[in-house]
């Protein structure tokens, strides 16, 4: 990585007073490209803040950050340090219509109708015991000033932790759906997409099974998308793509854990048999494939052969 120029030094120091964004808006590559963005880079300022605010600033997920960034302490990270902050990734390879959700990045892509555009939100899922699960559904209503109505399952699973829910948490700054939720037609409509009133879980497996994310985030979303959206909910931690310039690209995430013993460094990585035949190609650099199937960074990386391979997007300036 480059350092930083002075401007880029002043831009990160003002960082710490500039508001969070709603979302990372991205133009759609061409048809048949898949690899959106650029990475940036950040230097810790000497402020005390956890990871979680610079995650929050940048419009990603806390995990994200931590696969792009290995040893960075979430809590106190070390003021002087150099951070990758991951906004370059490939769209998942999934009809460019509505919502998609891959919960294995933990992020959602919203494609805006007849718009040339995509705009990226990271997200929180269901942790251990309340799986979001994969589907393909619509949007069947828009709640603003929701309250939440705990569903049995979630109520047993709270009293095993000597926690005794109440029957409903009304709106207001103590509910834990936040301002706004979009209620998904899956099952019985207990999945929502919704907001959160915790300022920490974005981009980690924290809810119930819904949808959650940063407050600002769902706002916006909110007021976008309009009822009978088509939302798509896919479990891919690898995904990859061949440019219309002949690059070959993967970015490996790390996969959702399925008990508290598994480790998603080392878990055995789910593929589809599209991306088995990918990985097969003898166009790839195998020692590089590799080294992205065991790094698991969540940044796209370059496996084709004769290229300058290894980790893409020379990370920019800070965000202004």
């Amino acid at each position: 990585m480059k350092s930083f120029t002075l401007a880029g030094w002043l831009l990160a120091s003002l960082l710490t007073t500039l508001p969070v964004r709603a979302g990372t808006d991205y133009p759609l590559p061409p048809a048949g490209s898949r690899l959106i963005g650029e990475n940036q880079r950040y230097i810790v300022p000497d402020d005390k803040r956890p990871l979680e605010d610079i995650a929050a600033r940048f419009s990603v997920g806390l995990l994200g950050m931590l696969e792009a960034n290995p040893g960075t302490d979430p809590w106190l990270p070390t003021p002087g340090d150099e951070l990758t902050i991951p906004t370059q990734m490939l769209l998942p390879e999934t009809p460019r219509e509505g919502i998609v959700i891959n919960l294995a990045e933990l992020r959602l892509f919203y494609y805006p109708a007849g718009e040339n555009r995509v705009v990226v939100y990271p997200i929180g899922i269901g942790q251990l015991g309340a799986i979001t699960p994969s589907m393909v559904t619509r949007i069947s209503q828009k709640i603003p000033n929701p309250s939440w109505t705990p569903t049995p399952n979630i109520r047993q699973r709270y009293a095993r932790q000597g926690i005794t829910l109440p029957g409903t948490v009304p709106a207001g700054p103590d509910n834990p759906m936040g301002q706004f939720a979009l209620r998904l037609a899956y099952g019985k409509g207990h999945y929502l997409i919704h907001g959160t009133n915790a300022d920490f879980g974005i981009g980690m497996r924290v809810s119930s099974g819904c949808i959650r994310l940063r407050p600002d985030d769902i706002a916006a979303l909110f007021n976008a998308v309009p009822v009978g959206t088509r939302v798509q909910v896919i479990n891919q931690p690898v995904k990859v793509a061949q440019e219309p310039d002949g690059k070959r690209y993967m970015e490996v995430h790390q996969p959702l854990s399925r008990s508290e013993r598994d480790d998603p460094q080392t878990a055995p990585l789910a593929l589809t048999a599209g991306t088995r035949q990918f990985l097969r190609s003898e166009q790839n650099d195998r020692q590089v494939v590799e080294q992205a199937l065991t790094r698991r960074s969540g940044m796209p990386v370059l496996v084709a052969k004769g290229r300058a391979l290894g980790a893409v997007g020379e990370p920019s300036g800070s965000r202004e």
